[in-house]
């Protein structure tokens, strides 16, 4: 590549590229000054361009006396072309740190082709800018080797997977940004339309229905890297604007989903520099939900959840023995290594549980030098307390953490301690670990709104023999669904779709969906089903999520070109932005 990049160019050659065997060549550079130093009568200036660095010396006998008092007032990022000759450096003066440490280039003219302003920030690495500064002056950011590093690994794994796909006679095909609105979750993005006054278009969550209505038009292999949109809360790893490859199959069962995507997975890591084993476990969501408390885990590290229930039913401490008696479950983790923290430390933990829905939190603590510390060992009594150890492995210096509550709050409790407690500990979670979550249950009761909703989504298929659960008894009905996991992040999910008319019609009938919704907004879809739909499945990916871990970042934000921060907003263009009384009397609208 860098042999291309060099033609139809200022530059022969990059910043990045000169070694000790290019030692004699006259050459062209382009770049920014990085750093410029006056050393008795020679400057030395750090060229800098996005391949790398080269070390120029400027010397006044070997440049014009213009030249030379251009280098002498040279301000960083300056932009420059430099002509000069590539020669050794003296042993003492060798960087082993750069690539290009053996050679500089001895300039012989030195062009100014444009000046700077001092920069907001320092551009290298590991600065210590706030984020919105740097998403303020996002493209000088951008000039940093670990951004422009983040977007080409981007680069690469999108290339990855196109050519994996493509060799697997896939078809990319691009489905409509205006659409209407078929609310998945979260809440749409609306647009209004100035020819329609009244009526708005949204913005796609997911191209869920056009790829399902691709396959019924005979595509049968699809993907698109595809811009999604949700107005919801942000976090590290959420963006109201982001990108998904998305991927859809004909005539396919669940296996077939799952094991072309290892091989695609396997060509798209190897292209990233990361080896890993294949086959991938395929573990059922319900076995995650029992040891990890939650169905994205992270199985870099142990310190899994364990069911105390039956040891604790009828026990003499009451908020163990209601819980069970209420239905609910009793569990805990085991941080070994955390057993001699002081109670201080440990009741600071009660604002993780509570975080997570937890009324209160317990623990025992097993000093090293084989002390019991703990507010309810003295309800337990001894047989029920010998039982709790035997069965979480206690030895000295660990501590138990408890939840007792439903299934649901108490896999939220203990998953959030467990996390919490691997990086307060330093537990090692180095490298990478994929697998795959299956047999997700098709459906759950929404609390807040008091109804039952789709787990993955409403166009997922029910195994056949749970077809006549799914007006009666809905929580019983699994699906044909699963998740690609990575590193403890959901990375990817999919699932066989439903392509019997009738059947998507019960389903969204038990998501609430009225008749008259069902037409407007999931009509198109329904007559497609009726029109010979081919049994289909598929999975969406979210690359955004895949690079930040590839890269080993925290959030998204770094590692796409021009992020919001987590009020969706933009700092560098000022986005969202007010309009003209102009623009919403076009769109027939006024602001209250």
């Amino acid at each position: 590549m860098t042999d291309f990049l060099n033609e139809y160019s200022m530059h022969d050659r990059t910043c990045g590229q000169l070694r000790a065997a290019d030692a004699g060549a006259s050459v062209v550079l382009c770049g920014w000054a990085w750093h410029t130093r006056d050393h008795g009568g020679l400057i030395f200036i750090d060229l800098r361009d996005r391949e790398g660095y080269t070390q120029v010396v400027v010397d006044p006998d070997c440049v014009s006396a213009e030249d030379f008092a251009k280098a002498e007032h040279l301000g960083r990022e300056y932009v420059l072309k430099v002509a000069g000759t590539v020669r050794t450096r003296a042993a003492e003066a060798v960087n082993p740190d750069m690539p290009t440490g053996e050679i500089e280039v001895l300039a012989s003219a030195i062009e100014v082709l444009n000046t700077s302003v001092t920069p907001p920030f320092s551009i290298e690495d590991g600065i210590e800018t706030d984020e919105t500064t740097r998403m303020k002056w996002r493209y000088m950011d951008l000039r940093r080797p670990e951004m422009y590093a983040s977007i080409k690994l981007r680069h690469i794994v999108a290339q990855a997977m196109r050519s994996a796909l493509n060799e697997r006679g896939f078809i990319e095909v691009e489905t409509p940004i205006l659409a209407n609105s078929t609310p998945e979750g979260a809440r749409d993005y609306l647009v209004p339309s100035r020819p329609n006054p009244g009526r708005f278009y949204a913005l796609p969550q997911s191209p869920q229905q056009f790829k399902q209505m691709l396959m019924v038009g005979g595509i049968e292999r699809y993907y698109q890297i595809a811009r999604c949109f949700r107005d919801e809360d942000l976090r590290a790893d959420r963006q109201p604007e982001f990108t998904q490859v998305d991927i859809e199959m004909s005539f396919v069962e669940e296996t077939d989903v799952m094991d072309m995507m290892e091989g695609v997975f396997k060509e798209v890591l190897a292209a990233a520099g990361v080896e890993h084993a294949f086959p991938l476990t395929r573990m059922p969501w319900k076995e995650a939900m029992d040891r990890f408390g939650c169905d994205r885990p992270d199985v870099r590290f142990g310190m899994e959840l364990v069911d105390l229930t039956d040891i604790v039913a009828g026990c003499g401490f009451g908020v163990f023995s209601k819980a069970v008696e209420a239905g609910g479950v009793v569990k805990c983790i085991n941080a070994k290594g955390a057993g001699d923290w002081s109670r201080g430390e440990i009741e600071k933990l009660a604002k993780v549980a509570s975080d997570n829905g937890a009324k209160g939190m317990a623990w025992i603590a097993y000093t090293a030098d084989g002390k019991e510390k703990s507010p309810i060992i003295k309800f337990l009594g001894d047989e029920v307390h010998a039982a709790i150890k035997e069965a979480a492995g206690v030895e000295p210096g660990d501590l138990l953490l408890f939840a007792a509550d439903s299934f649901d709050i108490a896999s939220a409790v203990l998953s959030a301690l467990r996390l919490h407690m691997a990086d307060a500990l330093g537990i090692d979670r180095e490298g990478h670990a994929l697998l795959w979550v299956v047999d997700f249950p098709m459906f759950k009761f929404d609390e807040d709104e008091k109804k039952y909703a789709a787990e993955h989504h409403p166009f997922t298929m029910i195994p056949r023999e749970d077809w006549d659960k799914i007006e009666t008894d809905p929580l019983a009905c699994g699906s044909y669904s699963y998740d690609i996991v990575m590193d403890g992040f959901e990375m990817g999910g999919g699932s066989i779709r439903i392509h019997d008319a009738e059947l998507q019609k019960r389903v969204l009938a038990r998501c609430g969906v009225d008749d008259e919704d069902m037409e407007r907004k999931f009509g198109h879809l329904i007559h497609a089903l009726e029109l010979g739909a081919p049994p289909h499945g598929g999975i969406a990916l979210g690359l955004d999520r895949l690079v930040m871990l590839l890269a080993g970042k925290q959030s998204i934000r770094d590692v796409i070109a021009f992020p919001k921060t987590s009020s969706a907003a933009d700092p560098m263009t000022g986005a969202p932005s007010a309009v003209s009384g102009r623009q919403l009397k076009d769109v027939s609208l006024r602001l209250l």
